[in-house]
């Protein structure tokens, strides 16, 4: 009887476990609503995330926590030579990518892969690269998960994560019920094992994990008088961002429907206003397998 490798098993046994793992566990949900909006979301960081990001001599690279395939989209329109291994633990969004994306699969240019980040279906040196973009935010072990992506790369294969930093996030005028608001988002999604702070760590986390060669960059929005409509363009979508954890928030009480309304208020308030400020930070790092 085949053997199967140890890799295998494991990853096999984790997708069952993950299969298993309640909704309730991540803090936005898998509505077709809140999948749309992830694919609006890449969009507007796409810019400022790919103005670092460089593939162009890689050809095989693995996508970790690639969702319903937002970034796999843009990573392929920049760098369409690549082909890409993407991973992801729910099928929520598999079936969404896998729809979406029907045509890059039968292209063989994607191939995607239902597992857990941790245990990896790969053997060691198959891929000469790696991107990672809002996953190690919503996960208990990084390290760990930032290891295992290390074991399936290459020697000298380049790494690139993004990841939030969510105690940058600035508004004026005041906005309380959106302050207060922000505070229970953050303080759920710790309290579910995850890190709203985690970018703040990303360096840390991969000399721990056995990466060289690591530089951190702060990639931030700022908008404010001299760039009104996206200003407003970013607003709205920071309201819709934030609108998304509002279910999850209210059914364990953190916040009532009057916060979330005051919110929503404090918001549209700010489209409107000609002194208005929103800032946000995040970090990218870079870092490579040897």
């Amino acid at each position: 009887m085949l053997k199967l490798p140890n890799f295998v098993v494991q990853s096999l046994n984790m997708a069952k476990k993950t299969a298993n793992k309640k909704n309730s566990d991540y803090i936005h949900g898998f509505t077709k609503t809140e999948q749309d909006r992830l694919y609006k979301q890449a969009r507007v960081h796409e810019d400022v995330i790919f103005s670092q990001v460089d593939f162009s001599e890689q050809q095989r690279i693995i996508e970790v926590g690639s969702g319903v395939g937002a970034q796999t989209q843009i990573l392929l329109e920049r760098f369409p030579h690549l082909t890409i291994d993407c991973v992801d633990a729910s099928k929520e969004q598999i079936n969404r990518a896998s729809h979406t994306h029907k045509d890059l699969i039968k292209n063989k240019k994607i191939k995607i892969h239902h597992a857990d980040a941790a245990h990896l279906p790969f053997n060691e040196d198959t891929f000469d690269g790696a991107f990672i973009c809002w996953l190690l935010e919503h996960v208990q072990e990084p390290v760990k998960i930032l290891n295992e992506v290390r074991r399936t790369l290459k020697s000298g294969g380049v790494i690139y994560c993004n990841e939030v930093f969510n105690s940058t996030f600035y508004l004026h005028p005041y906005s309380p019920h959106t302050l207060k608001f922000w505070f229970e988002f953050n303080d759920l999604q710790w309290s579910l094992k995850g890190d709203p702070f985690v970018g703040g760590k990303l360096a840390n986390y991969l000399m721990q994990a056995g990466y060289q060669n690591i530089t951190t960059k702060v990639l931030t929005h700022q908008y404010d008088n001299r760039t009104p409509k996206k200003r407003a363009a970013f607003i709205e979508y920071w309201c819709n961002l934030l609108l998304s954890g509002a279910p999850s928030l209210i059914k364990v009480g953190r916040v009532d429907q009057t916060i979330v309304d005051g919110m929503k208020a404090e918001l549209e308030k700010l489209k409107n206003d000609p002194d208005a400020v929103i800032f946000y930070s995040w970090i990218q790092a870079r870092a490579v397998a040897l």
